[in-house]
């Protein structure tokens, strides 16, 4: 009679090893990788070096006239600053700033809500961006001072031009790229119209919107600066354009080149600190960007 033979069972322990102390688990970086590591300090030794170099290159040309220092152009600023001058005209220009970038952000979701819902809103964003997106804004004033003379309209009107189509295109782009699971996810939950958009497309393509926001805001700001410059006040009161075109009449390049950095510091301001704390929150915590 065969019999079955079945393994031997060996009986079960824990085996407690000791504690691997014989050297460290992490290793820390040396203090220049961790200082470099930093990206403010990167971006910061990037705008020293370019203060040193306008610094040299007007010291080398030896005209205030022509180019100001970086420390003439420090001082003209600070007093600006001092006297509220420069103050009160950034407030005008952002005022209206926004006016017309919140205005433009609104149309630009409407149309392309439109788009993704109906074939006749696809062929309108189409059509619209194909005439109007290569248009230049600032070739739109002369045509919107006739329309609603020399104010805030014009120039609000010049800035939705400049925000709607970047902005409409990225966010179209946006949700064309969503993949087609998260659409049947949202189709078998019952999501439709601006429930689908807002639930499903706007935070599937958030990345390109966000792209079309920073694109948007940039076209505006230099269409604002550059509105000014050539069209003056705004009913009665100048912005920061205007404050560098009246020191420009008057030969103050210090002041010029001062209200030249202000714009660039208020869009790096803009640029690193709103759009990137936003980006931190949203697109790189989901890990939808890296």
């Amino acid at each position: 009679m065969n019999q079955v033979l079945s393994p031997p069972i060996r009986p079960e322990y824990d085996r407690v090893l000791p504690a691997f102390v014989e050297a460290p688990v992490e290793r820390r970086l040396p203090l220049p990788t961790r200082l470099w590591q930093q990206g403010w300090l990167r971006r910061g030794l990037i705008l020293v070096a370019l203060a040193l170099l306008w610094e040299g290159l007007a010291r080398w040309q030896d005209n205030d006239l022509l180019l100001p220092s970086f420390g003439a152009t420090l001082s003209a600023l600070f007093d600006g600053l001092a006297t509220g001058e420069i103050l009160e005209r950034t407030r005008i220009s952002l005022t209206v700033l926004a006016q017309g970038y919140v205005l433009g952000v609104l149309l630009a979701f409407g149309l392309t809500s439109l788009a993704v819902s109906t074939q006749f809103g696809r062929d309108l964003l189409s059509t619209l961006t194909a005439m109007f997106n290569p248009l230049p804004a600032i070739a739109l004033l002369p045509l919107a001072l006739l329309w609603f003379g020399l104010g805030q309209g014009s120039l609000i009107f010049v800035l939705v031009h400049a925000v709607l189509w970047p902005l409409a295109l990225n966010t179209y782009a946006g949700f064309q790229a969503v993949p087609d699971s998260l659409r049947m996810t949202g189709r078998n939950y019952g999501l439709e119209g601006l429930r689908y958009v807002g639930q499903i497309l706007v935070p599937a393509a958030l990345p390109a919107i966000l792209s079309g926001l920073k694109i948007g805001w940039a076209f505006a700001w230099r269409t604002l600066i550059a509105a000014e410059l050539v069209f003056g006040a705004s009913s009665g009161r100048g912005g920061l354009g205007w404050y560098i075109f009246q020191n420009r009449n008057e030969l103050y390049t210090d002041r010029v080149f001062a209200g030249l950095l202000l714009v660039i510091a208020i869009g790096l301001v803009v640029e690193t600190v709103v759009f990137a704390s936003l980006e931190r929150v949203t697109v790189r915590r989901w890990g939808q960007v890296r």
